[in-house]
């Protein structure tokens, strides 16, 4: 028996998962049939992955997001509008189950189960985190969460239309794909519409303070002239 190092042991026992899930599902005894077909003793599935399939599955969607990564990277990002950046990164990580669709349909089946749901959730922030980076998104404040909060409901929503879409080049998948991502950067400018168009309003929390203890000296300050305010007393 060849030694192999845990990494490639966890490879290959997820190689192996990957034919045998397509049809007997994401279960213990699916795993340990994996791990015996990788060339392992009986119960190496338990010490490589303790948690069992759920395990398997987060394993297996980190590696996916590895490999998207490096390829939406390797783009020439700078000719590529935002949005194009998106959707292009988002089919390349919906592609990369490759021929491995039905254990991928089993996988999500799976993860529905109460003790998959919070897997799930993580495992589709985590690739929506991994595109936006990729694309070079350097937000760090609410946007950050915003960003992939959005990204990830689309990446959950076009998830199975993206493995039911049986046609070369999934074009059905792509037109619902092209039209999430047309009503997400049509939300993100109707939110820079409001941030401009309430730029010089009053701070609500003051409106609420001044009912309690009165108007300041001058009248309540916009949110832009309190900018001004607090860079002159610096």
């Amino acid at each position: 028996m060849t030694a192999m190092t845990p990494d490639n042991a966890r490879h290959a026992i997820l190689d192996a998962a990957l034919n045998d899930a397509a049809f007997e599902g994401w279960t213990d005894v699916m795993l340990g049939k994996a791990a015996l077909k990788a060339g392992l003793p009986k119960g190496a599935s338990a010490l490589y992955f303790p948690n069992g399939v759920i395990e398997v599955i987060q394993f297996w969607s980190d590696r996916m997001d590895t490999s998207a990564r490096d390829k939406i990277e390797a783009l020439d990002l700078k000719t590529l509008k935002i949005r194009e950046r998106v959707t292009e990164s988002v089919a390349i990580r919906l592609s990369e189950v490759g021929r491995h669709e039905e254990a991928a349909r089993r996988a999500q089946a799976r993860l529905t189960l109460p003790d998959g749901v919070g897997t799930g959730a993580k495992l589709t922030w985590n690739a929506a985190d991994m595109i936006w980076r990729a694309i070079g998104d350097t937000s760090t404040d609410a946007n950050f969460y915003s960003k992939r909060a959005v990204l990830s409901a689309v990446l959950a929503s076009t998830a199975p239309i993206w493995l039911s879409d049986a046609l070369p080049g999934k074009p059905d998948a792509r037109r619902f794909l092209d039209r999430r991502i047309a009503n997400v950067m049509q939300f993100e400018k109707l939110k820079a519409q409001v941030r401009k168009a309430t730029a010089n309003a009053p701070n609500p929390a003051q409106i609420l303070g001044s009912l309690r203890y009165g108007l300041p000296k001058g009248g309540l300050p916009t949110r832009r002239r309190k900018r001004s305010i607090r860079r002159g007393a610096g």
